[in-house]
């Protein structure tokens, strides 16, 4: 069946703002100054993707080798013979489930926490106004300028003895989630999130007799899932990816998130593990987050798109 005349022309159309939302025109890409410019700045990224995949392609591949193999030169870049038992023996040697199960449980303390903490701040200072609120947000992104390491001689005295409390936190879960808890970046995510919701739908909401908490919890949050998908996502990736924090507050291995476990056990005296069982161990405690990536990619995109930070 031949098209009509409008179906063509939408067709026509469509190819057309196709064309017009590339960066550069056809026209300018037949320039040779332009095509060599292009083609150079591919390279350039496909070279960064190819070394930043190379770690965690060479840790798949070593997973999958003999032991003696892995350090051979040059190096074997994929094995004749797998060896995909070395993923059962990671999940039975290395207490995997237990150690998977502790980083979950930790990812999710540190997310409702996050949630707690970072919208409610973020919610004060964008719909709120309190006194001084450009002060604090300025606070806020001198936060962001600081080295993560300097704040962790500071940050370990104060889970020795907590103020006001006066309680040690050390050997407990909340030695991770308190830290966790306010953080600079997703608050001023969440802000952003929220300055785009329209004033009218909250004075109308007051003028019905509603809170502050009421607005919060039944117009603010519901209406900003998208930014709350980001901020509980990044939280996930940092909360599973910590290493050094739960090594120092931690004392007991049984408690450990998967990584620092691998650690321990890899260091261990008294329980010497295989290299490529221990890289199995790596790969599968690298599984969950990319999983987790891959279904909720499409939600994360919006998210930082809808969320993008305003001057």
């Amino acid at each position: 069946m031949q098209l009509s005349i409008k179906g063509r022309r939408r067709i026509t159309l469509r190819a057309t703002a196709n064309h017009e939302r590339s960066i550069i025109s056809d026209l300018e890409f037949r320039k040779p100054a332009v095509k060599i410019a292009h083609w150079t700045i591919f390279g350039l990224l496909l070279l960064g993707t190819v070394l930043t995949i190379g770690p965690l392609l060479w840790m798949v591949s070593g997973a999958l080798k003999p032991s003696i193999q892995i350090f051979n030169t040059p190096p074997v870049l994929w094995p004749s013979s797998p060896e995909w038992i070395n993923f059962v023996k990671a999940w039975q040697q290395l207490n995997s489930l237990r150690y998977l199960a502790n980083t979950a449980a930790l990812a999710t303390g540190a997310v409702a926490l996050q949630l707690l903490v970072s919208a409610t701040a973020a919610y004060a200072l964008s719909k709120l106004k309190p006194i001084f609120s450009n002060v604090l947000l300025f606070f806020f992104l001198s936060t962001l300028m600081v080295p993560a390491i300097a704040y962790l001689i500071p940050q370990y005295f104060t889970v020795i003895h907590l103020p006001i409390f006066g309680i040690s936190l050390i050997g407990s879960w909340w030695a991770i989630w308190l830290p966790e808890a306010a953080n600079a970046f997703n608050i001023i995510i969440l802000k952003s999130f929220f300055d785009t919701l329209p004033n009218e739908l909250i004075e109308a909401a007051r003028i019905d007799g509603a809170n502050a908490w009421q607005i919060f919890t039944r117009i603010v949050l519901p209406n900003s899932l998208p930014a709350l998908a980001v901020v509980s996502m990044f939280t996930i990736f940092a909360t599973w990816k910590d290493f050094l924090w739960p090594l120092l507050v931690l004392n007991d291995p049984n408690s450990l998130p998967i990584s620092p476990a691998l650690y321990q056990q890899a260091i261990a005296q008294n329980s010497y593990q295989p290299q490529n069982v221990l890289l199995a161990g790596f790969v599968i405690a690298t599984v969950p987050p990319l999983v987790l990536f891959l279904i909720f990619q499409r939600q994360i995109m919006r998210g930082v798109v809808t969320t993008g930070l305003k001057g």
